[in-house]
């Protein structure tokens, strides 16, 4: 198998890398940040003429993006907002809003898992102490929501990223689409693959090792108290 492909083309790897991790960070910032509003909806018991309206419109939301492909998702997001919106985005911003909106819905179940998971007491103790419910859950219930479901969200984040080389279908250069214009211009339809799954593996299991880091931090710390 020949490899000196990789002398001529390291820059399309390196250039390759940086999108993709700039598109992942992203991508999961906003995605934990809807993920977390759209929890907080689906728990709602806001009512209008006795519907909890707020936890209906979140529910469907999750429902049609765990239900369609992201490949859908993203081509919907690339080509409709021009049309349905008139917003005309950068194609890499464009695929930072598809995969958000893709992510927010498994984070938001994720994180609703660990709120329920939180002893009704604990929510009781806080509101007799004078909390309001919107005090309570940001200082009470979500941090320790967040040391259970750390786990889960460690998972979500990998698969993000493994899941962003998609936006390659849509022209954006990322690792994915680097290494397919390598295989291109190389003539080589397999050994240009090897050097991009050394990467990937390289970032999520780089990521992976920092989350179980933070995970056992957490429970030292709890272990302390």
């Amino acid at each position: 198998m020949e490899l000196e492909f990789l002398a001529k083309y390291y820059k399309f790897y390196l250039s390759g890398t940086s999108i993709t991790l700039f598109l992942s960070f992203f991508g999961v910032i906003l995605g934990t940040i809807l993920g977390v509003i759209l929890a907080l909806l689906k728990l709602s018991k806001f009512k209008i003429f006795n519907i909890e309206i707020l936890s209906k419109i979140a529910s469907i939301y999750i429902e049609v993006v765990r239900g369609t492909p992201l490949f859908v998702q993203l081509l919907m997001v690339y080509y409709g907002l021009p049309i349905v919106l008139g917003v005309e985005l950068p194609d890499v911003f464009a695929g930072i809003v598809a995969v958000s909106l893709n992510s927010a819905a498994y984070v938001a179940e994720i994180i609703r898992a660990g709120i329920l998971s939180i002893d009704k007491g604990q929510m009781e103790a806080a509101r007799s102490l004078g909390m309001s419910h919107s005090t309570a859950m940001k200082y009470i219930i979500i941090p320790q929501a967040f040391k259970n479901i750390l786990p889960a969200l460690g998972n979500e984040f990998v698969v993000l990223i493994k899941e962003s080389a998609i936006v390659s279908v849509v022209g954006i250069h990322d690792l994915m689409y680097n290494t397919e214009t390598i295989r291109g211009i190389s003539y080589q339809p397999f050994a240009p693959l090897i050097p991009a799954a050394i990467i990937y593996f390289i970032i999520t299991f780089s990521i992976s090792k920092l989350l179980g880091k933070i995970e056992r931090g957490l429970r030292a710390g709890d272990s302390h108290i």
